[in-house]
C-alpha cells in the first residue's frame, strides 16, 4: 500500500520554527540519535504502517521522524486539543510524516483528525496516548481494527483504560503498557511530570511558588514528583489520597496529608495527577481563597470539574495568556490555567527532552520487540520486557559517559544460589 501524504495543517508556513525546535530536542536525545543511525541503515519497520496519537510538540515529532527513517509510514495525530504546536506539526510533515491536528481543535475536529488518521494508515501498529484511537478502534472504526499486529500505550489513563478492557476481554489486539515500563514511569512520570508542570505554572503566572501552600492531588508517580519540585521551590505541600499506603508514604515523605475538603481551605496553588473525574468540585470551590490557582497534569480535562467552576463562577474571562478567572458571588477570583487540560502540554513545552528521549526509546524498541513477536502475543494488556528497560538504561549511561560494576561468575552464581557452601 502506498502512503498517502496529504497533512491537515494550520498553516504549513510555520514549519521553519518547527524544525528549529526539532533539532534543538534532537541534540539532546542522544538515545534516538542512536536508534536512528543504527536502524536508518536495516530498516526494519519497512512495510509498517504506525499510527500515532501523542502530544504533538518536538520531542514526539523526533520520535516519529525516527520510526520513518526505520522504514515505517506514520500517520501522526495530537492526543490533546492544546498541546498540539501547529508550527511542529507543518515542520514534522515536512519529514515525510503524515500529520492530521491543529492547536485548538474543537472537540468535533480532534475526532475527525483521530479518524483521518486511523483511515489514511489502516495502520499495523499504534502507538497511543491516553487511549482515544484505541477507544475508536474498538467502537466506532472496528473496520480498521484488522490489520493491527500490536500497540502500544504511553500514559497511566491510557493504561488504566486498557486494564478495564482486558478485565472485561474486548481487546481486539495486543497491546503494550508503555507507561509501565521502569525507564519510563520512574523518570517520565516523576521527573518529567514535577519539573514540567512547575514550569508551567510560573511561566504563565509569573508567581513565585515559594512561601505557597501547593496542594498535591493524587501521589501516584507523577504526584511525587510534583510535590519533590514544589517542596524543593520553598512551598508547603499538602497530599490528598484516596490510598492509604500512598497518603502513608507521602507523610513519610514529609508532607501534609488531609482530604481535599479541608486541602481546599489552604492551597494556593492546586495540581490534580489522579486520572479520576471530579478530583476538585463545588464544595471545595466554595472554600478556596481569594486568588486560587487550579491547575491538571492528568492526562483528561475532567479532574478539575468545570461545570461547577461556570456554575459558581459564570463563564471565565481570559485574564493573561492561557489563564482564565472565575469571578464568585462575593468577589473571590479562582484562576484556571491551560483549561484544565494537562497544564504542562496546553500551557507549556512539556517534559525535557532528556526524560522524553528515556520514553521514546522505550516506544521505539517496544514496537520493534512486537514485530520479532508478531503473531506470539495476546490479545492483551501486556508488560514492556526487562530487557528493553535494560538496553534503554544501559545506553542512557553510555550517553553520560557513566560506568557501574559488574557481577563476577561468581556473584552472579551466589544471588541466584539459595545453597550456602
Amino acid at each position: 500500500m502506498s502512503k498517502v501524504s496529504v497533512s491537515t495543517l494550520r498553516d504549513p508556513a510555520l514549519a521553519s520554527e518547527g524544525h528549529l525546535k526539532i533539532n534543538w530536542v534532537r541534540a539532546h536525545m542522544p538515545i534516538l540519535n542512536q536508534l536512528e543511525k543504527e536502524y536508518s541503515a536495516t530498516k526494519p519497520f519497512a512495510g509498517q504502517r504506525i499510527a500515532m496519537s501523542i502530544h504533538l510538540e518536538a520531542k514526539t515529532a523526533y520520535m516519529a521522524m525516527v520510526f520513518a527513517a526505520a522504514g515505517a509510514d506514520v500517520y501522526l495525530t495530537g492526543s490533546n486539543p492544546l498541546s498540539t504546536q501547529d508550527d511542529i506539526a507543518a515542520a514534522v510533515a515536512e519529514n515525510g510524516v503524515t500529520v492530521h491536528a491543529w492547536h485548538g481543535a474543537t472537540s468535533e475536529e480532534y475526532f475527525d483528525h483521530l479518524t483521518k488518521t486511523l483511515e489514511a494508515a489502516r495502520p499495523t501498529l499504534l502507538l497511543d496516548d491516553g487511549g482515544d484511537l484505541t477507544y475508536l478502534l474498538h467502537t466506532t472504526r472496528t473496520d480498521l481494527a484488522e490489520t493491527i499486529i500490536a500497540g502500544s500505550e504511553e500514559t497511566s489513563t491510557g493504561v488504566q483504560r486498557l486494564k478495564a478492557m482486558d478485565a472485561e476481554g474486548v481487546l481486539r489486539f495486543p497491546m503494550v503498557a508503555a507507561n509501565n515500563a521502569y525507564m519510563k514511569y520512574l523518570f517520565d512520570n516523576r521527573y518529567g511530570t514535577g519539573q514540567s508542570t512547575l514550569n508551567a505554572i510560573m511561566q504563565n503566572t509569573n508567581l513565585t511558588v515559594v512561601g505557597k501552600t501547593v496542594v498535591i492531588a493524587g501521589y501516584g508517580w507523577c504526584g511525587k514528583g510534583c510535590a519533590m519540585r514544589a517542596k524543593g521551590l520553598g512551598a508547603r505541600v499538602i497530599v490528598t489520597e484516596v490510598n492509604p499506603i500512598s497518603a502513608n508514604e507521602a507523610i513519610m515523605d514529609g508532607f501534609d496529608v488531609m482530604p481535599m475538603r479541608e486541602a481546599a481551605k489552604h492551597g494556593d496553588i492546586f495540581i490534580t495527577v489522579t486520572g479520576c473525574e471530579k478530583v476538585i468540585t463545588e464544595e471545595h470551590i466554595r472554600v478556596m481563597k481569594h486568588n486560587a490557582i487550579l491547575t491538571n497534569s492528568g492526562h483528561f480535562d475532567v479532574e478539575v470539574w468545570k461545570p461547577d467552576l461556570e456554575k459558581l463562577g459564570g463563564k471565565p474571562v481570559k485574564v493573561r495568556k492561557n489563564v482564565e478567572a472565575y469571578t464568585l458571588e462575593d468577589g473571590r477570583k479562582i484562576y484556571l490555567i491551560g483549561e484544565g487540560r494537562l497544564v504542562n502540554l496546553a500551557a507549556g513545552d512539556g517534559h525535557p527532552a532528556e526524560v522524553m528521549d528515556l520514553s521514546f526509546a522505550v516506544q521505539f524498541l517496544t514496537h520493534l520487540w512486537i514485530l520479532e513477536n508478531q503473531g506470539k502475543l495476546p490479545k492483551k494488556a501486556i508488560p514492556v520486557p526487562l530487557e528493553i528497560d535494560r538496553r534503554v538504561a544501559e545506553t542512557r549511561l553510555r550517553a553520560l559517559g557513566v560506568e557501574i560494576d559488574v557481577l563476577t561468575a561468581s556473584q552472579a552464581a551466589y544471588l541466584e544460589s539459595w545453597k550456602v557452601d
